[in-house]
């Protein structure tokens, strides 16, 4: 068996999971539980990588449930969103269906992004208790609460998330789409 393969854009470390390719950023992305010389020179220097080392990657990889084309779930990047602190402190930590209701949907001229990074899981439960009593690095928010969006990214698209009364509601939260010039226009 050879040391280091991958199959499937799986990186195998002696028959282990240890990360996975994004071949899009050209990157490997690997749990630090595998960092070695070994492995950093075979992804670097023999396959030409960047290198990502994020910590729960091969417990998400282990647990992960297969898409539908058989591949392991991914983990995405997570962004968080906060109410702009000069918002209506009315619109602050209360639930989807009342915030709805007063408001229309969350607008996300409203907020502002206090968190953006790879994260170790795509589990939304485990993040909230992450962004509540760890607050990982690069975190410049208050603790997550009602009211705060979490989106979970990757080259695919986006998913965001509204922290409600208990658990989560899945959001449309785009930025509209900018109106797009027809030619060249001239103000006289």
């Amino acid at each position: 068996m050879e040391a280091i393969q991958i199959k499937k854009n799986r990186i195998l470390y002696y028959g282990n999971t240890a990360g996975y390719l994004d071949a899009k950023r050209n990157t490997a992305i690997v749990d630090p539980m595998f960092e070695n010389d070994e492995l950093k020179s075979y992804l670097s220097n023999v396959r030409g990588l960047d290198i990502q080392w994020i910590l729960g990657t091969f417990d998400c990889l282990a647990v992960g449930t297969p898409d539908s084309d058989g591949n392991l779930q991914v983990l995405k990047k997570c962004r968080v969103y906060q109410l702009t602190p000069d918002t209506n402190v009315i619109m602050k930590f209360i639930g989807y269906d009342d915030f709805k209701k007063r408001f229309g949907e969350p607008d996300p001229a409203s907020y502002q992004v206090v968190y953006d990074s790879e994260v170790e899981t795509n589990d939304l439960e485990v993040l909230y208790t992450k962004f509540n009593l760890e607050h990982l690095n690069g975190y410049r928010g208050h603790s997550l609460s009602m009211s705060d969006v979490i989106e979970l990214y990757d080259a695919s698209g986006s998913t965001f998330h509204y922290v409600d009364r208990f658990g989560f509601r899945e959001i449309t939260f785009q930025e509209p789409e900018l109106e797009q010039m027809q030619g060249p226009q001239m103000n006289m």
